[in-house]
């Protein structure tokens, strides 16, 4: 049985109820990595533990993959991906382009997912059929739109610092193409690319939880989302999203390793 949208609302408002009173408060901020720097805040651990929670009670025979807390029941045909702060470097710098993520898979594949902007009140919602937008400007279903071609497209990445070695040169040729380029939005920029404000986004180094719940999010809205080799993006990794077949293909045509 498939979750309704009243408890993916449950589960968003769980973790708003722990980052929102955080957000630009101050608070600690841990290191996790050795060497480079990769954030985790107290609001990171408490919203997911607060997601977790519900799932636990509400469907137990489910997995869940998060990024701060413990993978569980893996093997599970249903499985939770969370990402309760992506964009934490937002997060601790006061902007608010950070999202919480909630996906669902089913088999293996994404069917459902949500995104919450708890400072600007802004969700992201895709019920497994069609993807929806709630916000200060009212409710409504969402799409993508098509702008034609590489060179009048809208091009989003988080930063040209994460790409390494050839990845450097292929990123940078798109963007030469492209009519407008802008960092710096995380999983917002998804968001953006669903509901037809811009057309295009190229990520590296994604983990699946920083976008099992946009896959669906984008695709229900009539988008295209794949690895750079034109696979399925659930595992992460160097990722392609765009607003239509003929700008997501002239995009990885200039990406795919030769």
């Amino acid at each position: 049985m498939r979750p309704d949208r009243a408890f993916f609302d449950r589960l968003a408002d769980a973790a708003k109820a722990e980052t929102l009173p955080r957000f630009r408060s101050g608070l600690s901020v841990v290191n996790k990595e050795a060497g480079g720097f990769d954030p985790v805040t107290e609001g990171d651990q408490a919203a997911e533990a607060a997601i977790r929670q519900l799932i636990e009670a509400a469907f137990p025979t489910h997995g869940i993959l998060g990024e701060e807390h413990e993978n569980i029941r893996m093997d599970s045909d249903q499985l939770w991906v969370i990402d309760p702060i992506d964009g934490t470097r937002a997060f601790i710098s006061g902007v608010p382009v950070w999202g919480t993520l909630i996906g669902f898979q089913e088999n293996g594949r994404s069917v459902m997912g949500l995104m919450d902007q708890p400072f600007t009140g802004e969700r992201y919602y895709a019920d497994g059929e069609r993807s929806w937008y709630r916000g200060p400007d009212g409710e409504r279903q969402i799409k993508v739109r098509d702008c034609g071609s590489l060179d009048n497209a809208i091009l989003f990445t988080t930063s040209p610092h994460l790409f390494k070695g050839w990845e450097v040169e292929r990123f940078q040729a798109v963007q030469d193409t492209v009519k407008l380029f802008r960092y710096g939005v995380d999983c917002y920029a998804y968001a953006l690319l669903a509901a037809g404000h811009v057309d295009l986004v190229i990520e590296t180094v994604l983990k699946p939880y920083d976008v099992g719940a946009l896959i669906p999010i984008i695709e229900q809205a009539g988008g295209v989302i794949t690895t750079w080799d034109g696979g399925r993006p659930e595992n992460g990794g160097s990722i392609i999203a765009a607003g239509s077949p003929a700008v997501h293909a002239q995009a990885m045509a200039m990406l795919k390793a030769r």
